[in-house]
């Protein structure tokens, strides 16, 4: 039987938080070369990221002696880098403010920003006054209170079937198909940026779960379930409704976690993902607001606003997250 422990994820990781600031790249960049770029598929990066975080923290809770423990690590690793990119981005963004220093730090809005994002309440306070012509500064950190509140949603998961329990996989499909009626509900009726939110996005964290829950079986038939997950995921796109498509697409994710080996030992110079993903938005944004998208050859800018996203998050782990850890 494979040992759980050797995986892919870290390289999984990497890929999606790239998918993720390629897609983002297009969006953002404001440069019509550029725009072939918007057809990488954020969304399903986002939602895979939910995927490969219910299989492990379903893990961890499990592997934990302690709640105290669980819930010190879990916040141990997304907490400290989240309030530093909330920290550095309401001092350095008055760099590129199109209002004064002293009117940008005296600034309610500047105050609001702070106090909202720390509480990952990013919804209340999106904006710094005059920074990007008053667009979000960091879209991407929707996804963090969704992560958050899974974590503790584990818990009660955990009580709610019970660690032992027969009937877990039950239980964990009937919630499966709870968040897929929220999600299909909000997606026909055209709003979309509510289906997306933690009750909606709970089956595509479901799914990494129930492999989890069923790896030993998951590993015996992985190669007859991708296939099977793959045509179930193009049927799902043809009806143009989410039914089966989010435990197909964790079956993918996770296929590619326990296969190809030589990719097992991506992450041996550490875990730059989430670093990557909490800073590339506003790089790509300073980027654009400087006009260097525009200004000069694209391609080669977005080059260079990759290395320094990528720089960013190395520096990220290795100077400050991982000292969490």
């Amino acid at each position: 039987m494979q040992d759980i422990a050797k995986n892919n994820f870290d390289f999984i990781r990497v890929l999606l938080a790239f998918i993720v600031f390629v897609g983002h790249l297009g969006y953002l960049s404001t440069s019509p070369s550029l725009e072939f770029l918007k057809h990488s598929p954020v969304e399903v990066g986002v939602f895979a990221f939910f995927i490969v975080s219910g299989f492990l923290i379903a893990r961890s809770y499990e592997r934990t002696s302690t709640l105290k423990k669980y819930v010190k690590k879990r916040l141990n690793r997304i907490v400290p880098a989240y309030l530093l990119v909330v920290v550095l981005c309401t001092v350095l963004l008055s760099l590129v403010s199109t209002v004064s220093f002293s009117e940008y730090f005296t600034s309610p809005q500047t105050l609001k920003y702070l106090l909202w994002n720390s509480v990952f309440m990013n919804f209340m306070a999106p904006n710094l006054p005059g920074v990007f012509g008053n667009g979000a500064v960091n879209g991407a950190l929707w996804t963090l209170k969704i992560e958050m509140c899974f974590y503790f949603l584990v818990p009660v998961l955990f009580l709610f079937f019970g660690k032992d329990n027969k009937y877990r996989n039950i239980s964990l499909i009937v919630f499966y198909f709870l968040s897929l009626v929220y999600l299909n509900y909000f997606e026909m009726t055209d709003k979309v940026e509510i289906s997306r939110q933690i009750p909606g996005a709970l089956c595509y964290f479901i799914g990494g779960m129930l492999v989890y829950f069923n790896f030993e079986k998951f590993i015996k038939h992985k190669n007859i379930l991708f296939i099977i997950a793959i045509l179930t995921v193009w049927i799902d796109l043809i009806f143009k409704i989410k039914l089966f498509s989010p435990i197909m697409i964790s079956i993918i994710v996770l296929y590619v976690a326990y296969s190809f080996k030589f990719l097992n030992n991506f992450g041996k110079y550490g875990d730059f993902t989430y670093g990557i993903y909490i800073f590339h938005f506003p790089i790509i944004r300073v980027f654009a607001t400087l006009g260097l998208f525009t200004n000069y050859n694209p391609y080669f800018m977005a080059f260079i606003c990759m290395l320094v996203v990528v720089g960013v998050g190395v520096s990220s782990w290795h100077l400050y997250e991982k000292r969490f850890l």
